[in-house]
């Protein structure tokens, strides 16, 4: 998109006139970017060795208790999310990246650190403010940059950074872990992502006089009393239009199934043979694959629309889980490719939903709408989290793969009947 701004066209502080597209704000496009890959590797650190620490380390016996750091991080992450949206009406968006940083800074010592299971929660609590903030704020940054007609590359190239860099982190502390032991040294590569992503944070400009911009030149008026708040549009992303309706669930079982993979993965293999470095690798090559497909997968998503790929997507992801116990007296085998279905399948739904619920919000209400739909895809988390934990304490932790399985077929057969394209033309 290459807008040309009339004399009223918005400034930014420094009075630079502004136009949306991704050619013309490319420095800032790509600081963010640099910036999400600090926020990924950061959460990157827990992938491989957080529940190996809580069974081997802390010697807790109940998988419950060993997934509690997940459903801390995932709730405190989803509430961010929601508030984050709201927040954006009181303070800049850069302000926000900034204090996400900020509220960072101890994870990585707690979690090198902890003397007991306790400061690891804790940790995460942290880890879910500084997610919340951080990630809310690079997406809906290049979302501001971008305009409407390149919200899927945009969003396919925020989410590829984040996503990549939580895959090689956890490849990594695998390998780190195998050689040096489950703590300090592979946490405290943590220190590096922090002190790099605060830096990059107050370097990168506000992106409010693009918003500014996308308002004057929006080709639909915000019809006459449609109200703007965080309350109804709560109500209207969660439930009341169907189209948002759609992208929220599925969203919540995307994550539902990456938290639930988190928890379960390292556990399952390693009773079955593997060592660290082997589930280094299957927890590294998920994200991987997730993040580095939503580079083209969010192009595609400009292209052929935002349905097709999530439908699609949610039932590769309900076909990664099928491999994994189907194939499970072969480890490796099983947890390579079930990676490798379930990285695509992510790959395929990220972009196309978050562009979804830019599309169908205007962008009066959009930051709430995105704090709205990453509340319900976060609270994924803590939900896999808590159902894994129930499912393997009672039934076994094959249990909870079968009903990963299950849950993410019927949420991609919900997200065809309710969700509906309305994408603007490429130009």
């Amino acid at each position: 998109m290459n807008t040309t701004p009339p004399a009223t066209t918005p400034a930014d502080a420094a009075g630079r006139p502004v136009r949306l597209g991704l050619r013309e704000n490319w420095p800032q496009f790509t600081l963010l970017v640099v910036v999400n890959v600090c926020v990924g590797g950061l959460v990157g650190l827990e992938r491989t060795t957080v529940p190996v620490i809580g069974s081997e380390t802390f010697g807790l016996t109940s998988d419950l208790a060993v997934f509690s750091f997940i459903i801390a991080f995932g709730l405190t992450k989803a509430f961010t999310n929601l508030a984050a949206g709201a927040l954006t009406a009181r303070f800049r968006r850069k302000q926000l990246l900034v204090a996400g940083w900020l509220i960072g800074i101890p994870v990585p010592f707690a979690l090198a650190y902890a003397p007991s299971w306790g400061w690891i929660v804790a940790a995460n609590v942290l880890l879910g403010l500084n997610q919340g903030l951080t990630w809310s704020m690079t997406v809906n940054m290049k979302i501001d940059l971008v305009g409407p007609s390149r919200r899927g590359l945009a969003t396919g190239l925020n989410e590829a950074a984040g996503y990549t860099a939580v895959g090689v982190t956890a490849l990594l502390t695998g390998y780190l872990a195998t050689g040096y032991g489950l703590r300090p040294i592979p946490e405290l590569i943590g220190v590096v992502f922090v002190a790099a992503g605060l830096a990059l944070a107050l370097a990168v400009r506000d992106t409010g006089a693009h918003v500014a911009l996308e308002l004057a030149s929006h080709p639909k008026a915000l019809p006459t009393g449609e109200h703007t708040g965080l309350r109804t549009t709560f109500t209207r992303t969660s439930w009341h239009n169907r189209s948002l309706r759609g992208a929220s669930q599925a969203g919540l079982v995307n994550n539902l199934n990456d938290g639930l993979t988190w928890g379960v993965f390292p556990l399952l293999f390693t009773d079955h043979g593997l060592g660290l470095a082997a589930v280094g690798l299957i927890k590294g090559l998920y994200p991987i694959l997730w993040g580095l497909g939503q580079i083209s997968t969010g192009h595609l998503a400009d292209r052929v629309g935002r349905k097709p790929l999530i439908v699609h997507g949610m039932l590769v992801q309900a076909a990664g889980f099928v491999l994994a116990l189907a194939l499970l007296d072969r480890p490796l085998l099983a947890g390579i490719l079930s990676a490798v279905l379930l990285g695509v399948g992510t790959a395929m739904v990220y972009p196309a939903l978050i562009a979804s619920i830019s599309d169908h919000a205007h962008p009066a209400w959009r930051a709430n709408a995105l704090g709205t739909y990453r509340f319900w895809r976060d609270i994924g988390y803590a939900a896999g989290a808590l159902v894994a934990g129930v499912l393997a304490d009672a039934l076994g932790l094959s249990a909870t793969v079968i009903a990963a399985a299950v849950l993410t077929a019927v949420s991609g057969l919900l997200a065809a009947r309710w969700i509906t394209e309305h994408q603007p033309a490429v130009r």
